[in-house]
């Protein structure tokens, strides 16, 4: 009897850390996936980047500073591999110099009017749009993991089978700044 016993506790045992490592497969792999999802939006608007700049270099050949930080930032995403910790600096990085390289925009109102500029500024709209879902939901994900990761008991499967947090997607200091609107 008592050995019958003991091969039901070993086959729940065996039973539960089969569903845990399981799980813990799919929430990386979810993560993984989302995080995917942002490096195809993030390469689309990378593309996008020298389109822009070289319309905006035919109107304000003086504002070499603000193109030359966007293809500096741009280069930083392209070097920045496939680490994502390191690729989440480098996006914010360009995302800054794409708001000056706009900013700079504002005063060159025959650019404004272009169409070229306007249909890439739309287009880079939208990607960001895209870029911003695609952050929400690996955040989403990367928590679902890191909460498996972390909570007891799973913890003890994911510590032995190597399963680690993912990093959050996180904005940028400059990007948290709240606009001065005055009248």
């Amino acid at each position: 009897m008592t050995i019958w016993i003991v091969l039901a506790v070993v086959a729940v045992v065996a039973l539960w850390l089969m569903v845990t490592y399981n799980g813990l497969v799919k929430l990386r792999n979810m993560a993984q996936e989302a995080w995917s999802g942002i490096d195809v939006q993030l390469k689309r608007r990378s593309d996008l980047v020298p389109n822009i700049v070289e319309t905006v270099k035919g109107y304000a050949k003086h504002e070499r500073e603000t193109l030359d930080s966007v293809t500096q930032a741009r280069t930083a995403v392209t070097n920045a591999g496939s680490d994502p910790a390191q690729r989440m600096q480098a996006e914010n990085m360009l995302t800054g110099a794409l708001r000056s390289l706009f900013a700079v925009a504002e005063a060159y109102p025959e650019l404004k009017a272009n169409t070229n500029f306007l249909q890439l500024q739309q287009e880079l709209s939208k990607i960001e749009d895209e870029i911003q879902m695609s952050r929400r939901y690996y955040n989403g994900s990367a928590r679902n993991l890191n909460n498996a990761v972390q909570q007891f008991p799973a913890n003890l499967v994911s510590g032995a089978f190597g399963f680690s947090a993912m990093p959050y997607f996180e904005a940028a200091e400059a990007e948290r700044v709240v606009p001065k609107v005055s009248f």
